[in-house]
């Protein structure tokens, strides 16, 4: 007989989910991360994180790795629902800057690969001054 109650919570379970379908919260991938993930190779990479906002399935995480998995040619991978307490704003913000900038797939990254530096100042920076206005307000 099971239990009625299970005081352990649950992880939710990995699924796959085809690349296009993803949408990105990152404008930029770093060239240096990109060439270490893409090193390791496709197999073994741990679920990418995602939440949906509205009809989008948003990467919250794992950018470099689902590019990496694109440039391999994989067409899916597998992810697993975010359940991190974090700024839905802040995440909401970064969909909107990707989505005004013309990346609305893991694809679009592609030409978005930035050395070190670059991404410190284009994203980043950006990022920071975003959270120092989102705590402001």
């Amino acid at each position: 007989m099971p239990c009625s109650s299970d005081p352990t919570p649950r992880e939710p379970a990995p699924r796959r989910v085809a690349l296009r379908d993803l949408q990105p919260s990152q404008l930029f991938v770093s060239e240096e991360k990109l060439r270490a993930v893409t090193a390791a190779g496709p197999e073994g990479q741990q679920p990418v994180p995602v939440r949906r906002y509205g009809d989008r399935i948003v990467l919250t995480d794992g950018h470099t790795r689902a590019l990496a998995a694109h440039r391999a040619g994989l067409e899916a991978i597998e992810v697993i629902e975010d359940t991190d307490d974090f700024d839905d704003a802040a995440y909401e913000t970064c969909v909107a800057w990707c989505l005004a900038e013309g990346v609305h797939s893991v694809a679009d990254l592609d030409a978005r690969v930035v050395d070190a530096a670059t991404y410190e100042e284009l994203w980043l920076e950006r990022c920071r001054a975003m959270h120092r206005r989102l705590r402001s307000s």
